[in-house]
This record gives structure tokens, sequence and C-alpha cells, in this order.
């Protein structure tokens, strides 16, 4: 039987070989991190290597992704299917081994890592989940949801405002099962950090509320196992353990400094770490007593044996709520009927003919949406009554941990990277709302969704210069293009009510990728629609208005400016132009549609085209081709009420008008 220490030295020889064969990537953090991680793997981690998706496992999250040949080493040497050859051939391109953890090429790794404090406000997210769903399921003497999330993070991770936001909201919620570990090891890519990084990180997550587990020695397994003990037994608040370690771990010349931080150690250094570690074997040679020490298959396939004895029980005692939960967590799926009522809710919407403001149809569609939809878990950044995202059936999870709403305060990144860890977890539809303009602040998280492929729907509301007197810090300009051109985002912003019951209902189906829906702030007409129209809103772009024969002009709109577009139109028709309407709620969807229907709705052979948006005007010209204008914007806006600001930036009849004729 090997020991500890050379099952945690097995981690440090993996690691240096990986990194030194590739040429790039970071040692010091998995060498320096090798002891924390062997006795939490090895004494606490409930998970099975042959079945990752288990969904009563614990979570393990590295938040400092840059030390991504810890998860692969602990990942292989347990029996995950991530075989030696793998490891070879580390940050290569097609590897299972990429350069930091990536969600999707990896059984086991839960979350895509990287930019620093993603991970823990990921972390928070799954432990939100894991909370609410045991408030939603468990019963006495049945409790189906039952695991931990734990998150290793460094300094970098903590010096990030991310992790401000977020492990500030976990210890208001008291969430009990999420455990941290902080690799207190003093050392960043510049070199010593009291230069630059001097918090009292003990005391900081105290006034978190954590319970704050310090100065413990990250290279002594019965410190760490003491650890961990206690933060296991304190259910009521997040733990901290900060754990002391020396980065490099193992490498006699280069440990403790920053020349291991993010380089190879060096063949000859290599060679100097074998003989001070003890460690005799070839490159990526590991004993079998050491594969012996580290198997957990066995142990695994037994706690998801047990965990479906269980469950087999809860169905019997609860049988519908069994089905619920197999529906939501274990299979992912939509309510039989959810089709049937969306397609009637829209049609509702079309008939009403409401003219609201698109955020006040958009709380209509989370009303109706949310009561069909238990799985819905919704929040604000701190502007739910402008956003509209409370709706008659919101309970706050901060009151009753088996709510559906999340009050996120003013965390905007905070929001979208716990969103993303609570879609990873599975078993909810999540949905967040802020300013569109301060989806800035959320910028990389809501890139981190689209990346990994996983569902959110990012509510923005206040979509233009409409915004009005909050003035150019509150008005978006260049923000709709960034989302439309962001890989695997969808991005939906309608004219009216039954665009936007389409819109949601399209996010809500959309499993494996995620979508931004863009509201107004001021009131919009409501549109009349064919059914034929109606059904076509879900291509993303179709005719909302046409003329007789050939048209002169194709007028392109989305959102508030449709009905503008519309206006235009009537006007053109009176001085014997000819011009077809046409609405483009989403122009991701529009281009997935097949040739015959993209060029039924944008013909070539007119090449007279004018969009027009309150938005960036670069985007267009895609659709617009060299023939065609846009009326946008190509400034910043200003401070005025909303109809003045439209009208001085030119979204006027007029001057969609006199547009037209400079192009015919």
């Amino acid at each position: 039987m090997s020991s500890r220490k050379e099952l945690a030295n097995a981690i440090r020889a993996l690691s240096m070989d990986a990194v030194q064969k590739a040429n790039s990537g970071h040692p010091g953090a998995p060498m320096g991190m090798a002891d924390i991680a062997e006795v939490l793997w090895n004494d606490f981690l409930k998970h099975n290597p042959t079945n990752p998706s288990w969904a009563d496992r614990d979570r393990f999250i590295l938040s400092n992704g840059h030390g991504s040949m810890l998860i692969y080493s602990l990942l292989h040497l347990s029996g995950y299917d991530l075989p030696i050859e793998e490891l070879k051939q580390f940050r290569q391109l097609h590897s299972k081994t990429p350069g930091h953890p990536e969600y999707g090429y990896t059984p086991g790794v839960e979350t895509t890592t990287g930019p620093l404090g993603a991970g823990v406000s990921n972390a928070v997210g799954m432990a939100i989940a894991e909370k609410t769903l045991a408030a939603q399921f468990n019963r006495p003497g049945y409790n189906i949801v039952d695991h931990f999330t734990y998150c290793f993070l460094g300094d970098g991770c903590l010096m990030e405002g991310i992790s401000h936001e977020a492990c500030s909201l976990a210890g208001t919620l008291g969430l009990g099962k999420l455990v941290a570990f902080w690799d207190d090891n003093g050392i960043s890519i510049d070199g010593h950090v009291e230069g630059w990084f001097t918090d009292d990180t003990p005391k900081r997550f105290e006034a978190y509320g954590w319970h704050v587990i310090a100065g413990v020695d990250g290279h002594d397994p019965e410190a760490i196992r003491a650890a961990i003990k206690e933060a296991q037994s304190v259910t009521d608040k997040p733990s901290m353990i900060c754990c002391k370690t020396i980065i490099g771990f193992g490498s006699p010349n280069k440990s403790g400094s920053h020349d291991c931080h993010g380089a190879p150690l060096g063949d000859a250094e290599i060679a100097a770490a074998r003989e001070f570690l003890g460690w005799e074997h070839a490159p990526f040679e590991i004993p079998e007593t050491v594969y012996a020490g580290w198997d957990a298959k066995n142990k695994g396939s037994e706690n998801e044996s047990a965990w479906n004895d269980k469950f087999a029980a809860y169905q019997s005692a609860f049988p519908e709520l069994a089905a619920e939960y197999e529906r939501r967590v274990l299979k992912g799926e939509l309510p039989a009927d959810f089709e049937e009522k969306a397609q009637a809710f829209i049609q509702e919407c079309q008939d009403k003919a409401e003219g609201i403001a698109s955020r006040k149809a958009s709380q209509n569609s989370i009303g109706f949406y949310g009561a069909m939809l238990p799985e819905l878990l919704g929040g604000s950044a701190d502007l739910a009554g402008s956003n509209l995202t409370l709706w008659s059936g919101s309970k706050g999870i901060q009151d009753d941990a088996a709510g559906n709403y999340i009050y996120y305060g003013v965390r905007e990144f905070g929001m979208s990277g716990i969103m993303n860890g609570a879609s990873l977890h599975g078993g909810f539809i999540n949905y967040g709302a802020t300013f569109m303009m301060f989806m800035e602040y959320a910028r990389n998280a809501v890139r981190m969704s689209a990346l990994m492929g996983i569902q959110n729907i990012f509510v923005y509301t206040h979509d233009s210069i409409g915004q009005g007197e909050d003035g150019p810090t509150h008005q978006p300009v260049e923000q709709l293009a960034n989302l439309r051109m962001t890989p695997n985002m969808s991005v939906w912003r309608p004219c009216d009510a039954a665009e936007t019951a389409v819109a949601w209902k399209v996010a809500i189906q959309r499993q494996n990728a995620p979508t931004s829906l863009i509201f107004s702030r001021q009131g919009l007409k409501a549109q009349a629609r064919t059914s034929e129209q109606l059904a076509n809103v879900e291509k993303g772009g179709y005719v909302l208005q046409d003329c007789q024969g050939i048209p002169d002009v194709i007028l392109i709109a989305t959102g508030s400016e449709v009905q503008l577009a519309r206006e235009s139109a009537a006007a053109l028709a009176e001085q014997g132009k000819k011009a077809r309407v046409v609405s483009m709620p989403s122009t991701n969807a529009f281009d997935q549609q097949d040739a015959d229907y993209k060029e039924s709705v944008l013909p070539k052979s007119v090449t007279k085209r004018v969009a027009i948006e309150a938005a960036h005007a670069d985007f267009w010209h895609k659709y617009i081709g060299f023939d065609g204008a846009v009326v946008g914007m190509t400034s910043f806006g200003e401070s005025a009420p909303g109809g003045e600001l439209l009208k001085y930036f030119g979204f006027t009849v007029d001057n969609v008008v006199n547009t037209v004729d400079s192009i015919l």
C-alpha cells in the first residue's frame, strides 16, 4: 500500500512531466496543492469515475484553472476515462487535456476555469443549486440531494473582483455545503504578492459570514483532514480553509518562487525533484500500487448504488416528487405539454394586442412560464423593479431555500458567474437580469456561458438611448453587436408582447447554449400579424409587412424601431415607393435558417435595404450590402427624455425616408 506522500507525489510527477513535454504550463500550483488534493479526493470526495454525471456527486472546482495538471492527474489516477496518453498530449490540439480545464472536453471537469475567480463564482452557483434542490425535493429520511461543493482557489482568484461579489452572497445565503481551499503560497506571476496583495483574507471571509479555518499546513495530511471534517460539521455557513503551501513543492531549486509558477521546470530540475521526492519512476510511469491507492471506481459505484436504493425508496414514498426530480434533474426535460401551452400563450399575446414596454411583456412571460416550470430560477442585480423580473409566484431563497428567486444585489458579474454554476449543476433553468449597459460588468461570465455551451437566460432591459435621462453611462450602443457576435449566443430583441413570448419560449427550449433577451424601457405598439407571420417569429426574421410586387426597398428593424419602420413604409407609399418591412428579433436565429427561407425574406434581387436600430450601425452591413444604409448609432447617447433622444439621433420617419431616398 502506497503512503499518502507517495500518492501525492504521483500528482507532482505527472504535473511536472506533462508541463515539460508540452514545453508550457503551470507546474507550481499542482505540486503545491498535491497534499490537499490527495486528502480531499481519497478521504472525502463522493464521486463515481465510471459515471461522472451521477446527480448526487460532490462537485470539485479548480478555480485556479492554470494549475490544470492537478485536476487531470486526479481524474487519471482515480479512474476516470482519461488515459495516460491524454496526459502526454497536455495542451495539444484536440486532446482531453487543454491548457485550462474545459467543460465538455474532459470527463469529470465540472466547469471551464481559467479566468481567475470564475471558478469560485461557479462553485457558489452550484452550492445554491444543491441547497435549493435539497429544500425542494428532500423529505425526512429521504435526503436524495445531499452533496458538497469543493473549490480550490489561489491568490489571483481572491484578487479578482468577482470573488468578492460571489463570496459575499455565499455568506449571506449560508451555503453550508460550500468548502473553499485557499492555496496561500504568497506567489503570483510577478513574484511575491506582499507588494500588491496584503488583504487579511481570513478576516475578509469572516466579514462575509463564512466559517474560516486559518493557518492550516497544506503539506500536513492530518491537519488538512481535520480542517475538512471541521468544515463539514458547520452547516449554516460556507467554509474557507486557509492552507499555507509552498508553490512547486518538491522542486529543490525553484519551489517557493515565481520561477515555477508558469513555466516548465527543465530536465535538470525535474531530475533533482525526483531525487528530492524519492520518486524513482520514469516520466509518466505510475506504479500499480499507486494506482491501487488512488482507484475510486469501486467505492464510487458503491456510493451511487446506495443512492439508487435510496431513490427507489423515495419513489415509493413520494412518486410525484420522484417523477418531477427525474424530469428536471436526471433527464432535463420540459413538461410534455410545454409546447402546446406556450403556443397558446403566444397566440393570446397576439390576440390581446397590448401596447406595453417589452420589459413588461417579459414580466408577463415570466409569470406564465414560471407557473408552468418550477425549475425556473430567476434573479436580478438589484433592479427587480426596473427589470421586472419578479412575478406573483416569486419566492426569495434568502427567506425560503425552496424558493425560485435570487436577490443578487449589485453584483452583475457575480450573478452571471453564479448562474453558470447553477446551470452546470443541473435541475434549473436560470435567468438573471440587469440593465443592458451593465452586461459590460458581467461580460466575461456571459462569454464563459457561451464558451461552455450551457443554458442561461440573460435578461437585459433599458436597451437603447430610449433609456433616456440617465444618459450615456446607462445607454447601450455597442453591446448588441458584441452579444450577437459571441459564438453560441442567441440574442433576441422583440418588438412587442407576442415576439417577447416567442423569445422566452425559444430561450427556455434552448438547452445547450445561452440566450440574451433584450427589452425596452419605453412602451411599444403591438404589431398586427397573420398566423403565418406569428409562426415565423421563431425563425428570427420574417416579413411583417409587404407591398404589391417587387419592393423598391426593404426596411429591416428590431425592437422599438419596428413600429418606426412600418410608419416609414407608409410614408414611402405616399411617395409611390414600395417598401417591405422585415422584423428581425434575432439575427442569430435568422442566420440559421435555410437558404430558401432567407431568400424569401431578403431576396438577393432587392439590393436597396435600410436597417433601423437604435444600436451601433456597423453591425448591419452584412444584411444591407454595398447598396444599403443604416439608421443607427455611431456615437454615445446623451441625457434627455427618451423620446427627444430618439428624434435627436435620427430615429424619425423623415430621417428614414430621407435615408431611403439617398440610396434609391
